[in-house]
């Protein structure tokens, strides 16, 4: 037989028995594609995710005067997006640098990133970090930061229960709950006085079961941004160890609240400082600007190197089946910047500029209210902090303000100060003045 007839009879035979399997093998007449029907048609829609979702009805309204706050996203006088100065330095060095290579990072992360990071949130003087009680891995941001930790304390910790603070980021409960943990709440936010609720708070907490874990955002609390006083935080603090009760600090703004990265990063170091264990989350999104790249850490405070030794092991088997390695590119910006003196300057005068925009926009809006004469007390407006501001408007209100004046936020009336302008800001004073004598 000839090489052709051969593979002539080769095909005739895999068309045979694909044929036979198809039709045969499996008693399966047809895939359900084939009549047109997809196998997802079953799949009901999902709704908009209540923040993402003001961007998406923002972006769908035509008016040239519509205001979108609620973002949590920085933005210029101008209200464009920011890259740092220093940022594109970073950048333009290492795309100078030739040695650079595209290679997979350790499970962990980019080392110098790890070491810096914790340095920047704990204090480079850290008895911790001295002490190599601190385990540090590079994560996709603050989301990823607080995935891992969860996913570690679920298969970890003896404790599966979560304080977190009522209200608090949207994104908290689904992160511990997908993770395997029980969320529960604790007081936070009193709407009479629009401030901090300490005494529900603390009742709460020594209400909790021992061992349970905490979560504290380390400043710039989202959505109210109201933050507890130092004294506040060592009322925390005391009852949080009295009780054995574990804090995981959620860092999403240090330096970006006040200006100042240690006066941001006060409260956790009081927590390190009595030599108890932790959790922190740590973000470069806000604080460098650095959004998309996704860049974020998960530090873990442990009783001893041993024991900080053994715990950074079972992280590697939570991220390796998770997302295997980080990203490479935004972890070497941070690090670029946090180990180069003059570069890290550069950045906290750029950092410093915009929280003092923040805080202008808040006495700007304040001055604007208080000119109109709007009912209600309004101070909270510059006594919160960070980039949002719960401004006390009800959903009514919120729906009012969109309808009429086509600003945008979510329907608990948080508002993005770093969406407004000295242009901008009458807009809202007029809209805010109008939703609470009309609506009320």
């Amino acid at each position: 037989m000839n090489s052709s007839s051969a593979d002539r009879r080769l095909y005739m035979l895999s068309r045979h028995l694909a044929g036979a399997i198809g039709n045969e093998g499996c008693g399966i007449s047809s895939s359900p594609t084939s009549a047109g029907n997809s196998v997802f048609a079953n799949v009901v829609r999902a709704p908009e995710d209540p923040i993402l979702g003001v961007t998406v009805a923002y972006n769908k309204d035509p008016s040239p005067i519509k205001l979108n706050l609620g973002v949590g996203a920085y933005r210029t006088e101008e209200g464009k997006p920011l890259v740092l100065n220093v940022v594109r330095k970073a950048e333009q060095l290492l795309v100078n640098d030739r040695s650079r290579v595209k290679e997979y990072l350790p499970i962990i992360g980019l080392a110098d990133f790890n070491k810096l990071s914790a340095k920047l949130i704990l204090g480079s003087d850290s008895p911790a970090i001295q002490g190599n009680r601190v385990t540090t891995v590079q994560c996709l941001s603050g989301t990823g930061s607080l995935r891992v930790g969860a996913e570690f304390l679920s298969r970890h910790y003896y404790q599966r229960t979560i304080y977190i603070p009522n209200p608090t980021w949207g994104n908290h409960t689904k992160i511990f709950t997908l993770a395997g943990l029980t969320v529960k709440t604790y007081r936070y936010y009193d709407p009479v006085t629009r401030g901090l609720n300490i005494q529900g708070l603390l009742e709460d907490l020594s209400c909790a079961p021992s061992g349970a874990i905490v979560l504290l955002h380390a400043c710039a609390h989202n959505p109210t941004g109201v933050d507890p006083t130092l004294e506040q935080w060592e009322q925390i603090r005391q009852l949080i160890r009295s009780k054995s009760l574990l804090p995981f600090f959620d860092s999403a703004y240090q330096g970006f609240a006040s200006g100042s990265l240690d006066k941001d990063a006060q409260s956790v170091r009081m927590f390190v400082g009595d030599g108890g264990e932790c959790f922190i989350a740590q973000s470069y999104a806000k604080n460098m600007g650095l959004y998309g790249e996704r860049v974020g850490a998960l530090s873990i405070v442990c009783r001893s190197a041993d024991v900080a030794s053994r715990v950074e092991s079972q992280l590697k088997l939570v991220i390796r089946p998770m997302y295997s390695s980080p990203p490479i590119h935004g972890a070497s910006i941070v690090a670029t910047i946090l180990k180069d003196r003059k570069l890290y300057d550069e950045w906290t005068l750029e950092l410093k500029a915009m929280a003092d925009r923040i805080i202008t926009m808040r006495k700007q809006l304040f001055d604007a209210l208080s000119a109109r004469g709007t009912p209600g007390d309004w101070s909270h407006i510059i006594k919160q902090i960070g980039m949002f501001t719960f401004t006390g408007l009800n959903t009514k209100q919120v729906t009012f303000m969109t309808k009429e004046f086509h600003i945008y936020m979510t329907s608990d009336g948080r508002i993005s100060m770093a969406g407004l302008s000295s242009r901008t800001v009458p807009h809202l004073a007029d809209a805010i003045h109008a939703a609470v004598t009309t609506v009320g």
